[in-house]
């Protein structure tokens, strides 16, 4: 099957290409990108307008299968990613059972084959059951399938254990995904220690409960020469110590996500959930100081850390709420809203921070649309403006703090290896899953 993607404004990251340009995909891969692209095909999309880029690459999100399938299933995130214009996305272990043992790995991996057509990548667990005691196998979680191991949704509090996984890790040659959170630091805290949680009588999580486990892993990382990506970074301190890592050649990432570069703790209307998540949204220093890292690449990549929750639970109070919002199908909005539109990233700048980047952290080849590589392509109409409405989303989760908010920028099309699993032409919205055409 041969498709022509036509004259859309080609961002590729690795051959440093932003130009009108046509793109022929052939068998699910990319055969050329020239300035014109004539003859036969089964399908031509017209992207003139529109952002081409690499598929999207999400590093952070969570599906909840096996055992909340109530909150999101593997097929429901998958079909949220291909709406959100994501290709690739790492699923978080803290599963029922946790994603510690091979087994559970192949489910995810087999799971994702079944249901649909982009790429599902499990993170394996760094501890038993994330109790963090006992190590998992590394090196046969990795053979499974495993992209990475963390310990997300919840900090290695042992130095000693995170040490120890850091050097596996590293023999192993297997990224670590920390989750920064000295967890007896943060006690009862449910948002930011800040103006906003005195106004409402709220414990506080202050900016040290991640700071101190940054530090720590960052100096780890230095002892054990292990990959270290920090998750969903939220403070200025955070940024400045990233910083301080790379001037000393240390092989450390890190992530912001969108919900941490728009919204701060003055956002939070009252007692409402869909504010409610881990880390909180923080200071408006903060705020700045993870733009700044953002426009500057100290900070590397932007992901979401997609975390849906089922309405009910989401109803209760900021006290009683699980933390989480999804993410997915607002992602490209609010960055293009957010950090495109107000210069603090180019269009090329941004295929970096959430395709090209990611790619090069999973030691991936995706994240290009150089010729030869598999066809996960993006295409974003940067000019669209509409009003985020929870109720269209289709993962299960409704949970965002962005519902009646007004944005620029709307996917048009999501396509994995040469099939087009997402499209939005005219109003008229197809997800298309592996076995099934859903309307």
């Amino acid at each position: 099957m041969k498709m022509i993607i036509k004259g859309g404004r080609v961002l590729d990251p690795a051959s440093n290409t932003d130009a009108i340009k046509d793109i022929l995909v052939s068998n699910g891969v990319i055969i050329k990108v020239e300035d014109s692209i004539d003859g036969a095909a089964d399908s031509v999309i017209d992207a003139k307008g529109c952002f081409v880029m690499p598929g999207l690459i999400d590093l952070h999100v969570h599906f909840r299968e096996p055992g909340f399938e109530h909150k999101e299933t593997i097929r429901t995130g998958a079909r949220a990613a291909a709406r959100g214009g994501f290709t690739t996305v790492c699923v978080m272990p803290n599963t029922k059972p946790v994603t510690d043992c091979v087994e559970v790995v192949k489910y995810v991996v087999d799971k994702a084959k079944e249901v649909t057509d982009i790429n599902v990548l499990p993170i394996a667990a760094i501890t038993a059951g994330q109790d963090g005691e006992f190590l998992t196998d590394f090196e046969n979680l990795k053979a499974a399938g495993a992209v990475a191991v963390s310990e997300d949704g919840k900090s290695v509090m042992n130095a000693r254990v995170a040490r120890q996984a850091m050097r596996l890790a590293a023999e192993v040659g297997i990224p670590v995904f920390a989750h920064c959170e000295d967890k007896n630091l943060v006690a009862r805290g449910v948002m930011n220690a800040g103006n906003k949680a005195k106004e409402l009588g709220f414990y506080g999580i202050m900016n040290a409960v991640e700071d101190v486990i940054v530090a720590r892993d960052i100096l780890l990382a230095k002892n054990t020469g292990a990959q270290l990506h920090l998750c969903h970074c939220s403070t200025e301190d955070s940024v400045r110590m990233v910083e301080e890592a790379k001037k000393a050649g240390l092989p450390v990432t890190a992530e912001v996500c969108p919900h941490h570069f728009t919204l701060t703790e003055d956002d939070i209307p009252g007692d409402d959930a869909n504010f409610k998540m881990n880390p909180p949204l923080r200071a408006k220093a903060d705020v700045d100081a993870l733009v700044k890292g953002l426009g500057s690449g100290i900070m590397d990549v932007i992901s979401t850390d997609h975390a849906p929750h089922h309405k009910t639970e989401k109803e209760l109070s900021f006290t009683q709420a699980p933390f989480g919002i999804t993410g997915l199908e607002t992602s490209v909005c609010l960055t293009i809203t957010e950090l495109v539109n107000k210069g603090v990233l180019t269009p090329l700048q941004m295929a970096e921070r959430m395709s090209y980047t990611p790619a090069k952290i999973l030691g991936s080849d995706k994240g290009t649309l150089l010729p030869g590589k598999i066809a996960d392509i993006t295409i974003i109409d940067p000019e669209e403006k509409y009003v985020i409405n929870s109720d269209e989303f289709v993962s299960l989760g409704k949970n965002t703090p962005f519902n009646g908010r007004e944005v620029q920028g709307k996917v048009r099309y999501t396509i994995a290896a040469g099939k087009v699993v997402y499209s939005c032409v005219g109003g008229n919205e197809c997800i298309i899953d592996k076995d099934v055409p859903k309307l």
